[in-house]
Protein backbone atom coordinates (compact mmCIF):
# COMPACT_ATOMS: atom_id res chain seq x y z
CA UNK A 1 0.00 0.00 0.00
CA UNK A 2 1.21 3.82 -0.29
CA UNK A 3 2.10 4.76 3.08
CA UNK A 4 3.81 8.04 2.32
CA UNK A 5 3.98 10.47 -0.14
CA UNK A 6 5.88 14.12 -0.56
CA UNK A 7 6.57 16.63 -2.80
CA UNK A 8 10.14 16.98 -2.49
CA UNK A 9 12.63 19.77 -4.43
CA UNK A 10 15.85 18.57 -7.05
CA UNK A 11 18.15 21.70 -6.50
CA UNK A 12 22.05 20.58 -5.48
CA UNK A 13 21.45 23.33 -2.89
CA UNK A 14 19.39 21.08 -0.63
CA UNK A 15 22.12 18.69 -0.18
CA UNK A 16 24.99 20.20 2.37
CA UNK A 17 27.07 17.56 0.70
CA UNK A 18 26.91 19.38 -2.68
CA UNK A 19 27.16 22.84 -1.39
CA UNK A 20 30.26 24.63 -0.38
CA UNK A 21 29.86 26.32 3.35
CA UNK A 22 29.71 29.81 1.95
CA UNK A 23 26.39 29.11 0.28
CA UNK A 24 24.87 26.36 2.49
CA UNK A 25 22.86 29.25 4.16
CA UNK A 26 20.75 29.78 1.34
CA UNK A 27 18.66 26.95 1.22
CA UNK A 28 19.01 26.16 5.26
CA UNK A 29 15.34 26.51 5.56
CA UNK A 30 14.88 23.14 2.37
CA UNK A 31 17.64 21.71 4.08
CA UNK A 32 16.00 21.58 7.34
CA UNK A 33 12.68 20.22 5.42
CA UNK A 34 14.44 17.54 3.22
CA UNK A 35 15.45 16.45 7.05
CA UNK A 36 12.57 16.49 7.74
CA UNK A 37 10.92 14.35 4.93
CA UNK A 38 13.75 12.10 5.51
CA UNK A 39 12.80 11.59 9.41
CA UNK A 40 9.07 10.77 8.03
CA UNK A 41 9.99 8.13 5.61
CA UNK A 42 11.88 6.55 7.97
CA UNK A 43 9.28 5.99 10.46
CA UNK A 44 6.89 5.38 7.66
CA UNK A 45 9.36 2.28 6.47
CA UNK A 46 8.55 2.29 2.27
CA UNK A 47 10.34 -1.15 1.34
CA UNK A 48 9.98 1.19 -2.50
CA UNK A 49 10.04 4.16 -3.01
CA UNK A 50 8.36 5.81 -6.81
CA UNK A 51 9.70 8.90 -7.70
CA UNK A 52 7.87 11.29 -10.32
CA UNK A 53 11.77 13.07 -11.68
CA UNK A 54 11.41 15.43 -14.99
CA UNK A 55 14.69 15.09 -15.60
CA UNK A 56 15.32 11.59 -16.34
CA UNK A 57 14.21 9.92 -20.01
CA UNK A 58 11.96 12.37 -21.86
CA UNK A 59 9.75 10.04 -24.09
CA UNK A 60 8.32 12.28 -26.43
CA UNK A 61 4.01 11.65 -26.27
CA UNK A 62 4.34 9.36 -23.39
CA UNK A 63 5.41 9.18 -20.01
CA UNK A 64 7.97 6.37 -19.00
CA UNK A 65 8.78 4.12 -16.24
CA UNK A 66 12.67 2.54 -15.64
CA UNK A 67 12.78 -1.05 -16.28
CA UNK A 68 15.94 -1.43 -15.64
CA UNK A 69 17.23 -3.62 -13.12
CA UNK A 70 19.38 -0.99 -11.63
CA UNK A 71 19.65 2.69 -11.33
CA UNK A 72 22.29 4.47 -10.23
CA UNK A 73 24.17 8.38 -10.39
CA UNK A 74 26.10 11.37 -8.67
CA UNK A 75 26.22 15.21 -8.29
CA UNK A 76 29.13 15.94 -10.29
CA UNK A 77 31.94 18.49 -8.82
CA UNK A 78 30.39 18.76 -5.17
CA UNK A 79 33.18 19.52 -1.72
CA UNK A 80 31.84 15.77 -0.63
CA UNK A 81 30.60 12.83 -2.75
CA UNK A 82 26.89 12.71 -3.32
CA UNK A 83 26.32 9.71 -5.21
CA UNK A 84 23.81 6.59 -4.88
CA UNK A 85 22.95 3.04 -6.58
CA UNK A 86 19.37 1.59 -6.18
CA UNK A 87 17.97 -1.82 -7.22
CA UNK A 88 14.52 -1.23 -9.18
CA UNK A 89 11.38 -2.64 -8.10
CA UNK A 90 10.72 -4.05 -11.33
CA UNK A 91 7.67 -6.04 -10.73
CA UNK A 92 6.01 -2.86 -9.50
CA UNK A 93 7.62 -0.79 -12.28
CA UNK A 94 5.91 -2.96 -14.97
CA UNK A 95 2.87 -3.63 -12.98
CA UNK A 96 2.55 0.28 -12.83
CA UNK A 97 3.52 0.95 -16.48
CA UNK A 98 0.76 -1.68 -17.44
CA UNK A 99 -1.78 0.03 -15.07
CA UNK A 100 -1.29 3.03 -16.70
CA UNK A 101 -1.30 1.64 -20.22
CA UNK A 102 -4.42 0.22 -19.36
CA UNK A 103 -6.33 3.41 -18.18
CA UNK A 104 -5.29 4.84 -22.15
CA UNK A 105 -2.68 7.15 -20.97
CA UNK A 106 0.92 6.54 -23.38
CA UNK A 107 3.18 4.98 -21.78
CA UNK A 108 6.72 3.60 -22.35
CA UNK A 109 8.96 1.12 -20.36
CA UNK A 110 12.60 1.85 -20.50
CA UNK A 111 15.39 0.38 -19.92
CA UNK A 112 19.37 0.35 -20.17
CA UNK A 113 22.41 -1.72 -21.64
CA UNK A 114 21.13 -5.30 -23.40
CA UNK A 115 18.76 -5.46 -25.93
CA UNK A 116 17.53 -9.22 -23.89
CA UNK A 117 14.98 -7.73 -21.27
CA UNK A 118 16.50 -9.95 -18.84
CA UNK A 119 19.96 -8.06 -19.28
CA UNK A 120 18.12 -4.69 -17.65
CA UNK A 121 18.42 -6.54 -14.57
CA UNK A 122 22.31 -6.96 -14.72
CA UNK A 123 24.56 -4.77 -12.81
CA UNK A 124 26.37 -3.73 -15.91
CA UNK A 125 23.24 -2.25 -17.68
CA UNK A 126 22.07 0.15 -14.81
CA UNK A 127 20.13 3.09 -15.89
CA UNK A 128 21.41 7.07 -15.16
CA UNK A 129 19.92 8.33 -12.43
CA UNK A 130 19.12 11.88 -12.95
CA UNK A 131 19.32 14.52 -9.90
CA UNK A 132 15.14 15.12 -10.15
CA UNK A 133 15.47 11.09 -8.47
CA UNK A 134 18.71 11.13 -6.48
CA UNK A 135 18.20 14.26 -4.20
CA UNK A 136 15.38 13.39 -3.25
CA UNK A 137 16.46 9.98 -2.41
CA UNK A 138 19.73 10.83 -0.60
CA UNK A 139 17.10 11.68 2.29
CA UNK A 140 14.13 9.56 1.80
CA UNK A 141 15.46 5.86 1.45
CA UNK A 142 18.24 5.75 -0.76
CA UNK A 143 20.57 5.85 2.11
CA UNK A 144 18.41 3.59 4.55
CA UNK A 145 19.81 0.21 5.78
CA UNK A 146 18.92 -1.56 3.62
CA UNK A 147 18.01 1.11 1.07
CA UNK A 148 14.47 1.12 -0.83
CA UNK A 149 14.04 -0.58 -3.86
CA UNK A 150 12.95 2.46 -6.34
CA UNK A 151 10.63 3.06 -9.28
CA UNK A 152 11.49 5.87 -11.55
CA UNK A 153 8.53 7.74 -13.65
CA UNK A 154 8.87 10.57 -16.05
CA UNK A 155 6.27 13.23 -16.91
CA UNK A 156 4.95 14.04 -20.53
CA UNK A 157 4.61 17.51 -20.80
CA UNK A 158 3.33 17.25 -24.71
CA UNK A 159 0.21 15.16 -22.72
CA UNK A 160 -2.58 17.31 -20.84
CA UNK A 161 -3.46 17.96 -17.40
CA UNK A 162 -6.16 15.01 -17.40
CA UNK A 163 -4.09 12.63 -18.92
CA UNK A 164 -1.43 12.88 -15.74
CA UNK A 165 -4.57 12.77 -13.26
CA UNK A 166 -5.43 9.35 -14.79
CA UNK A 167 -1.48 8.25 -14.78
CA UNK A 168 -1.75 8.94 -11.26
CA UNK A 169 -4.82 7.38 -10.58
CA UNK A 170 -3.51 4.35 -12.51
CA UNK A 171 -0.06 4.36 -10.60
CA UNK A 172 -1.93 4.29 -7.13
CA UNK A 173 -4.11 1.20 -8.16
CA UNK A 174 -0.58 -1.05 -9.25
CA UNK A 175 0.58 0.10 -5.83
CA UNK A 176 -2.63 -0.84 -3.79
CA UNK A 177 -2.44 -4.46 -5.55
CA UNK A 178 1.03 -4.70 -5.42
CA UNK A 179 2.03 -5.90 -1.48
CA UNK A 180 4.45 -3.75 -1.14
CA UNK A 181 4.85 -0.53 1.17
CA UNK A 182 5.37 2.60 -0.99
CA UNK A 183 6.57 6.18 -0.52
CA UNK A 184 5.50 8.09 -3.65
CA UNK A 185 7.79 11.59 -3.97
CA UNK A 186 7.00 14.27 -6.57
CA UNK A 187 10.69 15.78 -7.07
CA UNK A 188 9.67 19.10 -8.17
CA UNK A 189 11.38 23.12 -8.24
CA UNK A 190 8.66 25.25 -8.93
CA UNK A 191 8.84 28.71 -10.54
CA UNK A 192 12.78 29.40 -12.91
CA UNK A 193 12.15 32.95 -13.19
CA UNK A 194 12.43 34.25 -9.88
CA UNK A 195 16.02 36.00 -10.29
CA UNK A 196 16.89 38.34 -13.42
CA UNK A 197 20.41 37.04 -13.35
CA UNK A 198 19.01 33.63 -13.28
CA UNK A 199 19.17 31.63 -16.69
CA UNK A 200 15.74 32.48 -17.30
CA UNK A 201 16.00 35.81 -16.32
CA UNK A 202 12.48 37.42 -14.18
CA UNK A 203 9.26 37.43 -14.85
CA UNK A 204 6.84 37.77 -11.96
CA UNK A 205 4.54 34.74 -13.18
CA UNK A 206 7.37 32.73 -11.26
CA UNK A 207 6.26 34.41 -8.06
CA UNK A 208 2.60 33.99 -9.45
CA UNK A 209 2.77 30.49 -9.53
CA UNK A 210 4.45 29.25 -6.93
CA UNK A 211 1.89 30.96 -4.41
CA UNK A 212 -0.79 29.20 -6.17
CA UNK A 213 1.06 25.86 -5.25
CA UNK A 214 1.63 27.05 -1.59
CA UNK A 215 -1.55 27.80 -1.26
CA UNK A 216 -3.06 24.67 -2.65
CA UNK A 217 -0.92 22.40 -0.29
CA UNK A 218 -2.09 24.80 2.52
CA UNK A 219 -5.32 23.42 2.13
CA UNK A 220 -3.84 20.49 2.47
CA UNK A 221 -5.42 18.79 -1.22
CA UNK A 222 -3.67 19.54 -4.52
CA UNK A 223 -7.43 19.58 -6.31
CA UNK A 224 -7.75 22.41 -8.59
CA UNK A 225 -4.05 21.70 -9.52
CA UNK A 226 -5.45 21.05 -13.09
CA UNK A 227 -6.94 24.55 -13.49
CA UNK A 228 -4.16 26.70 -13.57
CA UNK A 229 -3.27 28.31 -16.19
CA UNK A 230 -0.61 26.44 -18.53
CA UNK A 231 0.74 30.04 -19.74
CA UNK A 232 1.16 30.89 -16.09
CA UNK A 233 3.05 27.98 -15.85
CA UNK A 234 4.97 28.30 -18.82
CA UNK A 235 5.62 31.68 -17.65
CA UNK A 236 6.86 31.11 -14.51
CA UNK A 237 9.43 28.21 -16.23
CA UNK A 238 8.22 25.65 -13.52
CA UNK A 239 9.18 22.59 -13.36
CA UNK A 240 6.66 20.80 -11.11
CA UNK A 241 3.00 21.14 -12.70
CA UNK A 242 3.62 17.62 -14.17
CA UNK A 243 4.68 15.86 -11.35
CA UNK A 244 2.28 17.57 -9.18
CA UNK A 245 -0.75 16.61 -11.75
CA UNK A 246 0.43 12.28 -10.99
CA UNK A 247 0.88 13.00 -7.22
CA UNK A 248 -2.77 14.43 -7.46
CA UNK A 249 -4.18 11.47 -9.37
CA UNK A 250 -2.46 9.16 -6.70
CA UNK A 251 -3.27 10.47 -3.46
CA UNK A 252 -7.29 11.28 -4.69
CA UNK A 253 -9.22 12.78 -1.99
CA UNK A 254 -8.35 11.05 1.34
CA UNK A 255 -4.71 11.91 1.49
CA UNK A 256 -3.84 15.82 3.81
CA UNK A 257 -0.91 17.75 3.32
CA UNK A 258 1.06 19.41 5.35
CA UNK A 259 3.77 22.62 4.12
CA UNK A 260 6.78 21.75 5.78
CA UNK A 261 8.66 24.76 3.82
CA UNK A 262 8.85 26.72 0.87
CA UNK A 263 11.48 29.44 -0.25
CA UNK A 264 12.97 31.14 -3.62
CA UNK A 265 16.98 31.56 -1.78
CA UNK A 266 18.28 31.61 -5.68
CA UNK A 267 16.04 32.02 -9.19
CA UNK A 268 14.19 29.01 -8.54
CA UNK A 269 10.83 28.13 -5.87
CA UNK A 270 11.80 25.18 -3.71
CA UNK A 271 9.09 23.42 -1.51
CA UNK A 272 8.81 20.21 1.02
CA UNK A 273 5.47 19.27 1.74
CA UNK A 274 4.36 15.61 3.16
CA UNK A 275 1.11 13.53 2.63
CA UNK A 276 -0.66 10.85 5.21
CA UNK A 277 -3.42 8.97 4.33
CA UNK A 278 -6.44 9.07 6.68
CA UNK A 279 -5.83 6.08 8.38
CA UNK A 280 -2.15 7.00 9.47
CA UNK A 281 -3.47 10.19 10.76
CA UNK A 282 -6.72 8.94 13.00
Amino acid sequence: MLVIAAVAPHGGIAVAEATKPETRHLAAKTRSGMGELGRRFAQARPETVVVISPHNVHVEGALAVVTSGWIAGDLRDTPEPVALRCQVDRPLARAIRDSIRRARVPVAGVSYGGNDPEDAAKAANTMPMDWGVLIPLWFCGGRFEPPVEVVAVSPARDLDPEQHLKAGRALAAAVGRSGRRVGLIASADHGHAHAEDGPYGYHPAAAAYDEQIVQLIRRGRLAGLEKIDPQLVADAKADSWWQLLVLQGALGTTWRGELISYEAPTYFGMLCAAYAGRAMMD
